[in-house]
């Protein structure tokens, strides 16, 4: 049965932009079991957040990637750049999950520790069909013939 990601985009309020926009959320034994395993790279601005995690490794994987452990508020607490096949991330105090990130993720947002992190669900904004008013839009089934007199 394939896993099934729920998505998020990453907001550093400290700094004023975005570490990532679609990051998977892997918040179950098998989601955060498999990570990052098996993949040939990571696409800009994507990631995935093990929660809850305090330490990771890089065993089995393919390229490097960036690490960012955060506290239950959504602060930074450790950093680790250009983790490298193989190695292992020790647990960190206070943190209780950690977002791993395409490689120079931290460097371009210039992420440090202390900063305050937004982390929010991705819902694209449904646009009402042409003809239709906005409150009637999501009454009727996608595909049906409305006949009004």
């Amino acid at each position: 049965m394939p896993l099934k990601y729920r998505e998020v985009f990453v907001y550093n309020q400290t700094k004023e932009n975005f570490l990532a926009l679609r990051v998977k959320v892997a918040d179950s034994i098998l989601g955060r079991l498999v990570g990052l395993l098996g993949r040939q790279s990571l696409k800009p601005d994507s990631g995935v957040w093990l929660v809850p995690a305090n330490s990771i490794h890089s065993i089995g994987m393919l390229f490097t990637f960036d690490a960012v452990m955060i506290d239950k508020d959504f602060k930074v607490v450790a950093l680790r750049e250009l983790v490298r096949p193989f190695r292992v991330v020790w647990p960190k105090r206070h943190a209780e999950s950690v977002l791993e990130l395409p490689a120079h993720s931290i460097f371009r947002s210039r992420t440090e520790v202390g900063d305050q992190l937004l982390i929010e669900r991705y819902e694209p904004k449904k646009l009402p069909r042409p003809g239709l008013s906005a409150e009637k839009a999501g009454d009727e089934p996608r595909g049906s013939l409305i006949i009004r007199p």
